[in-house]
């Protein structure tokens, strides 16, 4: 097991975000959290990732309690892809990817991460001297995977990496985020695009003001009628849903 969580309790500003939260994330899984805006999504990554500090509860990366310190955390294997992007927009696209790396050591080795992002995402190495605020927002959203990366970590956590984008450019970076799973990566994903992250997911989690009310693999949760009313609407939408999923790809 890479990642267990046991009786999570967070609370902040009056507000009991986490309210006894459990869940495991096993390596080589993309394991989803689904769940409506105030659910705790957010604040589960953010727990993860030491930004956050829990009064409760216990969190085990590879069998042993994870610090509660945020770069402490990325050094044992843990990186966080924020929500919003967030990139530095005054820094080149090149600048920000070498900013995920600024804990390691070896610039050969930092330059073949570099290399290997590249590969990955051909459209940031066309746009490698340009600043990262001139860029789109799928562009971004490839840039802070990228960085992610460049910290050669052993599970990403993704916060919405759909938000706000196309549905032609959400298509691309959940393609992007198969591939990066099949070539080693765990991913954690946090998405409010329900359909797309349960049919990726290789387990998944609903989160519902603080807590676990559902989970199971994504295919099961696709089938599932309480998700499907509350998550994924009506099966006319879905469908609607799926054949626009369909013309998308087809372009």
């Amino acid at each position: 097991m890479l990642l267990e969580i046991r009786d999570l309790h967070v609370a902040y500003s009056g507000i009991h975000a986490l309210q006894g939260l459990s869940l495991h994330v096993d390596e080589g899984e993309i394991v989803t959290i689904i769940g409506a805006n105030g659910a705790g999504k957010s604040t589960l990554l953010n727990s993860i990732s030491g930004i956050v500090r829990p009064y409760q509860g216990e969190i085990s990366y590879r069998g042993k309690t994870l610090t509660d310190k945020a770069h402490r955390v990325v050094a044992q294997g843990i990186v966080q892809v924020p929500e919003g992007r967030q990139v530095f927009a005054n820094l080149t696209v090149e600048e920000n990817l070498l900013l995920g790396a600024y804990l390691r050591t070896g610039k050969a080795s930092v330059q073949a991460s570099l290399e290997e992002a590249y590969e990955l995402f051909p459209r940031l190495k066309e746009r490698k001297t340009q600043y990262a605020g001139s860029l789109s927002g799928g562009e971004q959203q490839m840039l802070v995977i990228g960085r992610g990366l460049m910290a050669q970590p052993k599970l990403m956590l993704l916060d919405e990496p759909s938000l706000g984008l196309a549905p032609i450019l959400v298509n691309l970076i959940f393609k992007i985020i198969q591939t990066i799973n099949k070539n080693g990566m765990t991913i954690l994903l946090v998405e409010q695009n329900a359909h797309k992250a349960l049919a990726v997911g290789t387990r998944a989690y609903v989160l519902e003001t603080g807590k676990i009310i559902r989970e199971g693999s994504g295919e099961a949760l696709l089938k599932d009628p309480v998700v499907q009313e509350a998550y994924l609407g009506t099966k006319r939408e879905t469908k609607k849903r799926k054949e626009a999923d369909s013309a998308t790809w087809a372009l």
